[in-house]
């Protein structure tokens, strides 16, 4: 399922025009950036947990030449599955 598809059926289960649900999802996507580039959490219950992880730097291998090189740290996006979501996943 791609956003348009999302959008579409939202927008049928809740009897709204199709560009108000749009403006929704992308301020819920907007929203969840701001929270995680803060180094905060944001937390649905029942649904799941995003989070910006920092990942520590480390030494990896080029593929192509077998060259050592410096991955440098960085923050990665997370995201954990809450009981609800696992629960309904696993009927």
């Amino acid at each position: 399922m791609n956003k348009s598809e999302l959008v579409a059926k939202i927008a049928e289960e809740v009897s709204l025009k199709k560009s108000d649900v749009e403006k929704v999802l992308d301020a819920f996507v907007s929203n969840v950036k701001d929270v995680m580039a803060k180094g905060d959490k944001l937390q649905l219950v029942g649904f799941g947990t995003f989070e910006a992880k920092d990942r520590a730097a480390k030494e990896g291998v080029n593929p192509a030449t077998g060259e050592k090189i410096a991955i440098a740290a960085c923050k990665v996006p997370s995201f954990k599955a809450g009981k609800a979501l696992k629960d309904e996943l696993n009927k």
